[in-house]
């Protein structure tokens, strides 16, 4: 076992153990701050597999965007008091029964799957890559997604905008 082996199973228990605590809290800034942890373990793995992109982009839009908006909302709106939050579990069996079958057959599909090992090098970066590609072959997809993503944000502030005329 080698030093990538044993900080990949770090990552991997930092991962699994805060996501089950992000599931299992009853305290959701304590949920809040374990699925800042799952991200960041999963973004570790993304770096171990060589995509830096993608781990930067893990990093910046769930944990800088989702996860600080999910925050912000929940400390926003700790005021109030007339709302009754449920906790119970509800269809537990149909859930374990669900789940076993699953897991059973994604261990079925591990043990009869022949993998087969080749050797290869793990890149430095993948974002010169990327970006030489996406501004090379892709413009013209990049650029139309640019003006869709526009066009959404438009919409979008024109809604808003219509709604609070409207309640006014």
């Amino acid at each position: 076992m080698n030093l990538y082996d044993i900080i990949f199973y770090i990552f991997a228990a930092i991962t699994v153990v805060s996501g089950v605590i992000t599931v299992t809290s009853k305290n959701i800034i304590y949920a809040a701050f374990s699925l800042l942890f799952t991200f960041f373990g999963v973004a570790g793995m993304y770096v171990l597999l060589g995509a830096d992109f993608i781990s930067i982009v893990q990093i910046i839009v769930y944990v800088g965007g989702i996860l600080i908006l999910l925050l912000f909302g929940v400390m926003l709106t700790n005021k109030v008091t007339s709302t009754d939050i449920k906790s119970g579990s509800v269809n537990v069996l149909p859930a374990v029964i669900g789940v076993a079958l699953f897991a059973g057959a994604l261990i079925s599909i591990i043990i009869r799957t022949k993998w087969t090992e080749t050797p290869g090098e793990i890149p430095l970066s993948t974002a010169g890559t990327l970006g030489s590609v996406l501004l090379n072959e892709y413009v013209i997809i990049f650029e139309l997604l640019a003006v869709l993503l526009l066009i959404a944000l438009i919409g979008a502030a024109s809604i808003a905008r219509r709604t609070k005329e409207e309640t006014n």
